[in-house]
């Protein structure tokens, strides 16, 4: 009898250790592979992203679609400038560019024969002058305007004049002050403002560039005389007069009956008394 017990308490036994084992080995997690490479530290920070890459503003295209500035790019091409300025640009190592682009109408306000007899490195100058070797915002200007005189890409031979009043921008050259009237680029390392007056340095000019006369305003419509028409003008005193005509007529032809009925009256009593 004990014998029998034994069995059935070592089949149990087994019974449950076949249940179970399969149960806690699945349980573990299984071991990492083997590998060679080291593991990273958890102290080591990763490698950083590389940055984008500089995008470059093509100036040409810059000036031929963001405004009307048709005249200064004619010069800027014909005078090769463009390139210097566009070198600037590129320039990742320089200090940016700051360029101040005159409008058409800036242009037309001198007159045309102001720049016909300048010659090419003179017009070069010229144009020099129109830029900063460096990017400046408009935010800047204020620190800027307490460093007079700046200098250009023309050097020695043109320097500008900033003032900032109240955030109203001026730059001035020797014979004129321009206003900055609008910022039609800036995004490091490039900034473009639009000027109302062309820069003009003594370096070129001895005496003031003459300005274009201002056309005269056309004459104003006056309005027509108000006077009645014709028809009002020639019926109203006919008709006045007839009205007061009419009565006196009647009138008279009245006092011709009764007179002649009298005078009838009167010969008739001359001839029967």
């Amino acid at each position: 009898m004990m014998v029998i017990n034994k069995i059935t308490l070592f089949s149990n036994i087994n019974v449950f250790l076949f249940l179970t084992i399969p149960f806690l080995l699945s349980a573990q997690s299984p071991p990492a592979p083997f590998s060679l490479s080291p593991s990273p530290s958890p102290l080591e920070s990763p490698s950083p992203a590389p940055s984008p890459a500089l995008r470059h503003v093509n100036l040409t295209d810059l000036l031929t679609h963001a405004g009307p500035y048709h005249t200064f790019l004619s010069y800027l091409i014909q005078t090769n400038v463009i390139e210097v300025f566009q070198s600037q640009a590129n320039d990742t190592k320089s200090g940016g560019l700051t360029l101040f682009a005159p409008e058409d109408s800036a242009f037309a306000r001198l007159k045309e024969s102001t720049f016909a007899n300048l010659t090419n490195d003179q017009l070069k100058t010229l144009l020099l002058c129109h830029a900063f070797p460096h990017y400046y915002t408009l935010a800047n200007f204020q620190n800027l305007s307490t460093q007079n005189p700046v200098t250009t890409f023309a050097g020695g031979s043109c320097t500008l004049n900033v003032t900032y009043d109240m955030g109203n921008i001026h730059v001035v050259s020797d014979w004129f002050s321009a206003k900055i009237i609008s910022s039609t680029y800036s995004t490091s390392p490039v900034a473009m403002y639009a000027l109302d007056m062309v820069l003009v340095p003594k370096e070129i000019f001895s005496v003031e560039p003459a300005l274009a006369p201002v056309p005269a305003p056309p004459p104003e419509a006056k309005p027509a005389d108000a006077t009645p028409s014709s028809s009002v003008t020639g019926t109203s005193p006919t008709s006045s007069q007839s009205d007061s005509t009419t009565p006196s007529s009647s009138n008279g032809v009245r006092v011709g009956l009764l007179e002649f009925l009298a005078l009838v009256f009167t010969g008739f009593l001359v001839i029967f008394w």
